[in-house]
């Protein structure tokens, strides 16, 4: 249940809360539709590490999100169902273990991410990928975690 007074209306407390602040709504919607339209790396790669910080911030908005658009690119569930054993789960690229750990540790402790990673990072990723992959972190975790303290619970039926 939110934790603030959100409008009733199509698409639940995720989709109202923005009718609160409209300005801010529409800034939200810019980031997302940036981050899911205009990445330069597949689905595949970013929405196991998106799902892996949307667990980390207990955000049951963004764990209970499918994107159409990234289901219809060919990510499966598996994919998001062994973020607890992905360094083994044989399941998973290279690439998408290492976003998996960018990810993790971006979101739990920003200052473990060193010079021994970001060698990793860049032995597999260009330059662009890896900003693209900090900024897409950027983006679900500050909206996740704001979602989360808010107490908003549903996601928007939203294609992106």
């Amino acid at each position: 249940m939110a934790r603030i007074d959100v409008p009733a209306g199509p698409g639940g407390e995720a989709a109202m809360v923005w009718q609160l602040r409209p300005e801010m709504g529409a800034m939200v919607e810019a980031m997302v539709r940036t981050v899911y339209g205009s990445s330069i790396l597949p689905a595949a790669e970013r929405e196991p590490a998106r799902m892996r910080i949307a667990q980390l911030n207990s955000c049951g908005a963004c764990a209970t999100f499918r994107a159409p658009s990234v289901l219809a690119s060919g990510v499966t569930e598996d994919l998001y169902c062994h973020l607890d054993d992905y360094e083994s789960y044989d399941g998973y690229t290279p690439r998408q273990r290492l976003a998996i750990e960018y990810a993790t540790r971006f979101a739990t402790d920003h200052a473990s991410v060193d010079d021994v990673l970001f060698a990793r990072l860049r032995g597999v990723f260009t330059d662009a990928e890896i900003l693209d992959l900090t900024l897409c972190f950027a983006a679900y975790l500050g909206l996740g975690r704001a979602l989360a303290v808010l107490g908003i619970e549903d996601h928007t039926a939203v294609d992106v």
